[in-house]
C-alpha cells in the first residue's frame, strides 16, 4: 500500500485537506509545521488563498446547531468577501486552535467573537498591504466582496495581497470591526449550509466515515458496571466468518472483524464469564439515597441579608421539594469513531465536542504524547452534551493499535443507551417567607448534587482497560441558576456537593441550569399563588433587569396572557398556561416561556399543545439559526420531561432501548411561537441552551392552573400526574 497516497485519501475524506498551506501528508498525526495553533495569531484561524477563497479554522464544531453557518457568516462579513467563497475546517487538533469545548451555548459569544476580532486583524493588514501597493490612503479604501476597492474604481482582489506571512499577525484587539449597520449579511436569516446535503442524504456523517482497508470492531460489555471479565471461550465464534482477533485488556474485551455484521454477531455470540457485580442503589430508593450520600462541601452560590432569622419570624412559610431524574443523552444515532495507529502515532476520527481536550485523554491512555495524536472531527448523527462520542473514540483507539490497522468501531443502541455518561439525579428543597403585608421576604434553597468540575470525563474504555484518561467525576456545570434573578431582601442559595453519584455522571444539555430553573420557578409560582399574585406580576415586581422586564412585558403580549380565561378544572381534558422566566446563568441570554397545556383527568396524560418563547441573546447572527435553535431546546426539553428517565437495577442500566426510554414522537410536538429581540449594538450570547431552562416550570405552572396541583417530580410521567390528582 503506497502510504503516501492512501494517507492523502484519509485526509481528504476527513475534510482535513486545505489548499491554502503546503501540509506535510506522510504523517496524519503530525501538525502542519506552516500552520499555527495559536489563538492569538490571525493565521491561527484564517488563510486566504491566491483565488481570494478563505479558510476558517474553527476550534469550536457544529454539533448539529448551525453554528456553522453563522460562523461562516461572521467571516465573510467582517472581511467583506461572500459566503460561498468561506470554507471552515472544524476541530482538527492538527490545523485548528483549541478554543475550548463546543459547549455551554459559547460557539457564537466566544468562539464566534474570536473569529471575528481575526477577521477584523486580517481586513485591516489586507487595505495597509493594499495602501501601500496602490499607493493610496487606507482611509479611502474599501473591501467589497473580497475586492479592494479606490475612490476612483481602482481594485485589487485581496488574493493578490497575499503573501507567506501576510496574515502571521498577532490579532489586535483594538483592529476596527464593522459597524451593526454595515453588516451584509449577518443579523440575516441564512439559510443552513448543512442542509441541503442531510436533505438528499449526500452528507458525510462520523457514522458514515469510511477509510481504506479498516476493520469492524466491537466491545462486549461487563453484566455489571463493576464486574471483572474472567473468561472467555474463543471458540464459541469459531463458525463466524471473517473474524480478524480478540482483543481483551484486563476487563476490556473487544473482537475484530472483517465486516460490521461479523462484528456485531461475534460480540452477541461470544461466551464470556463475569464476576457478580450489584453495588447500585435501589432505583426505587434514589433520593432516600441522594440525601444520604456523603457531602464533601458546600457551595453558597448566593448569600443577601439574613435568610434564616427572617424566614424564622415569617408569620406564613412555605416549603418544597422538587426532583430530577436521571436522564441520558439519548442519541438517535449512536457514538462512532474511526482510528487509525501506525509508528506509534493515532490518528482517530470522531464526532467528539471537545476534540483537543479528547486529544489529551487518548494520549494518557496509550502513554502517547499529545503531539503524537491526531483527532479530526466529523459532525455526529445527535449530540447533546458530552455522549458517547468520546468513549467510542476510545474503543477504537484500543483496538487500532491492537490491530495496527484502522479500526471503526459504531456503538449500538445498547451501548449508547447502556454506556453514555448520565445527566446526574438532582434534588431541591426550597424554602421562603412571606411577611405580614404579603411581600415575599425570605427565600433559601439547598441542592444536592454530584461534586466535581473537571474537564475530562473517564473514558469507559480506558477504564475497563485499567489505564488512565485523566477522567474524574464530572457531572457539569450544575451549580449554574441556583441563584436566582429576582429582587428579594434575604436570600440563601447552597449546594451541597455529594461524593458520589449512581451513575457515571457528564453535563447533558443545559446541565445544573435546566433543573435549578425548574425548581426556582415553579417555586415562585408556588409562592405567588399562596399571595394571590399572577405568576407574571411577581416576577415583574422582583425584577430590576430592564431587558428582564422588557422580554416579559413582550412574552405577554405574545401569548396574550392577561387574556387567558379561568379553566374549568372539573372537565375530563383540562388546559392550562404557565409562564417561566430566566437569565441564563445570571449574566446572558434571557428567556420567557409560556406552555400551554392539556391534562387527561382519568389517564393522566399531559401533552404541550404550545409554547411561546421570548428571546433576547443580544446581536443575533443568523435569525433562522436562532429559531432552529429555540424550536429544538423546546422540543428535546418536553420529551425529557413528560417522558425520560433512565431505570437500572442493582448491576446496570436497564432501559436500553426506546421502548424502555421513550421520547417524544411527531405527532406530540408543541407549536412553536418565536418573539426574537434582536439587539444590533449588544454583543452577541448563546442560543443553543438557555430555552432549555424554562420548559419544565412552564409545564408544570400550566398543569397547576388546570388541575390546581404541583408536579414536583420529573419527568411528568401519566402515573405519577394521576397520583398527583388522586392526592389532592
Amino acid at each position: 500500500m503506497n502510504e503516501m497516497i492512501n494517507r492523502r485519501k484519509l485526509l481528504q475524506a476527513g475534510g482535513a485537506l486545505i489548499v491554502t498551506f503546503s501540509l506535510p501528508m506522510a504523517r496524519a498525526a503530525t501538525p502542519a509545521a506552516e500552520k499555527t495553533l495559536s489563538p492569538a495569531r490571525v493565521d491561527g484561524f484564517l488563510a486566504v488563498a491566491h483565488d481570494g477563497t478563505v479558510t476558517v479554522y474553527s476550534g469550536k464544531v457544529d454539533l448539529g446547531t448551525g453554528v456553522r453557518t453563522a460562523l461562516t457568516q461572521i467571516v465573510a462579513d467582517e472581511l467583506d468577501v461572500p459566503m460561498n467563497q468561506v470554507t471552515i475546517i472544524e476541530g482538527d487538533t492538527a490545523l485548528t486552535p483549541d478554543q475550548g469545548t463546543t459547549s455551554g451555548s459559547f460557539s457564537i459569544q466566544n468562539g464566534g467573537m474570536q473569529l471575528r476580532r481575526a477577521a477584523a486583524t486580517a481586513r485591516r493588514a489586507l487595505l495597509r498591504r493594499a495602501a501601500a501597493q496602490m499607493d493610496r490612503d487606507i482611509s479611502t479604501l474599501l473591501i467589497r466582496n473580497g475586492v479592494v476597492t479606490a475612490a476612483g474604481g481602482e481594485g485589487l482582489p485581496i488574493g493578490s495581497l497575499v503573501e507567506p506571512t501576510a496574515l502571521a499577525l498577532d490579532i489586535e484587539k483594538d483592529a476596527p470591526q464593522k459597524a451593526p449597520g454595515d453588516y451584509t449579511v449577518v443579523g440575516k436569516p441564512v439559510r443552513r449550509l448543512d442542509i441541503p446535503d442531510k436533505v438528499d442524504g449526500r452528507f458525510t456523517f462520523m457514522q458514515d466515515f469510511t477509510v481504506p482497508g479498516m476493520l469492524h470492531g466491537r466491545v462486549v460489555r461487563p453484566s455489571g458496571f463493576g464486574a471483572t471479565l474472567v473468561s472467555y471461550d474463543e471458540s464459541s465464534i469459531a463458525d463466524i466468518p471473517g473474524i480478524v482477533k480478540i482483543v481483551r485488556i484486563s476487563n476490556f474485551l473487544g473482537v475484530l472483524a472483517k465486516s460490521e455484521w461479523s462484528a456485531i454477531k461475534a460480540a452477541e455470540q461470544l461466551k464470556v464469564t463475569w464476576s457478580s457485580w450489584s453495588d447500585l442503589p435501589d432505583q426505587s430508593k434514589i433520593w432516600e439515597h441522594v440525601r444520604n450520600t456523603p457531602v464533601v462541601h458546600d457551595d453558597v452560590t448566593s448569600r443577601l441579608g439574613s435568610s434564616r432569622a427572617v424566614l424564622g419570624a415569617a408569620p406564613r412559610k412555605l416549603r418544597s421539594t422538587y426532583d430530577f431524574a436521571i436522564h441520558t443523552h439519548g442519541s438517535i444515532g449512536p457514538s462512532c469513531a474511526v482510528a487509525t495507529f501506525t509508528d506509534g502515532k493515532l490518528t482517530c476520527w470522531t464526532a467528539s465536542q471537545a476534540t483537543h481536550d479528547l486529544r489529551k485523554q487518548l494520549a494518557a491512555m496509550l502513554a502517547l504524547s499529545d503531539a503524537d495524536v491526531r483527532c479530526v472531527y466529523v459532525e455526529g448523527a445527535g449530540c447533546y452534551g458530552r455522549n458517547g462520542h468520546e468513549d467510542a473514540a476510545a474503543d477504537a483507539a484500543l483496538l487500532a493499535r491492537a490491530a495496527g490497522t484502522p479500526v471503526r468501531v459504531q456503538w449500538m443502541r445498547a451501548d449508547e443507551h447502556g454506556w453514555d455518561p448520565k445527566g446526574p439525579p438532582t434534588l431541591l428543597d426550597m424554602r421562603a417567607g412571606v411577611d405580614p403585608q404579603g411581600n415575599l421576604a425570605a427565600w433559601e434553597s439547598e441542592l444536592f448534587v454530584p461534586d466535581g468540575s473537571a474537564t475530562f470525563v473517564p473514558l469507559t474504555g480506558a477504564e475497563l482497560a485499567g489505564l488512565n484518561s485523566l477522567g474524574k467525576l464530572s457531572p457539569g456545570g450544575v451549580l449554574n441558576d441556583l441563584s436566582i434573578p429576582y429582587d428579594i431582601p434575604n436570600v440563601t442559595t447552597t449546594a451541597h456537593r455529594l461524593q458520589s453519584t449512581p451513575l457515571r455522571p457528564a453535563w447533558i444539555r443545559s446541565p445544573g441550569r435546566l433543573q435549578n430553573t425548574f425548581a426556582n420557578e415553579s417555586f415562585l409560582d408556588e409562592i405567588a399563588a399562596s399571595i394571590g399574585a399572577d405568576p407574571l406580576d411577581i416576577r415583574l415586581q422582583h425584577l430590576e433587569d430592564a431587558r428582564g422586564k422588557e422580554l416579559l412585558e413582550r412574552l405577554a403580549k405574545l401569548s396574550k396572557w392577561r387574556e387567558r380565561r379561568e379553566p374549568d378544572r372539573n372537565a375530563e381534558v383540562v388546559t392550562g398556561r404557565g409562564l417561566a422566566y430566566v437569565k441564563y446563568e445570571l449574566v446572558r441570554t434571557y428567556v420567557g416561556a409560556v406552555a400551554d397545556v392539556e391534562i387527561n383527568r382519568k389517564t393522566g396524560a399531559l401533552a404541550v399543545k404550545r409554547f411561546y418563547v421570548a428571546h433576547d441573546c443580544g446581536q443575533i447572527i443568523n435569525p433562522d439559526g436562532l429559531r432552529n435553535q429555540i424550536e429544538g431546546c423546546v422540543v428535546q426539553t418536553v420529551s425529557r420531561i413528560l417522558k425520560e428517565e433512565v431505570t437500572f437495577d442493582r448491576s446496570m442500566v436497564t432501559s436500553l432501548d426506546w421502548a424502555s426510554y421513550p421520547i417524544l414522537t411527531f405527532p406530540e410536538i408543541p407549536e412553536i411561537v418565536i418573539d426574537l429581540i434582536d439587539r444590533p449594538q449588544e454583543v452577541p450570547w448563546g442560543g443553543g441552551e438557555p430555552t432549555c431552562a424554562v420548559v419544565p416550570s412552564a409545564i408544570a405552572g400550566a398543569v397547576f392552573e388546570a388541575t390546581g396541583v404541583r408536579l414536583r417530580s420529573v419527568p411528568f410521567t401519566p402515573r405519577k400526574v394521576l397520583a398527583v390528582l388522586r392526592a389532592s
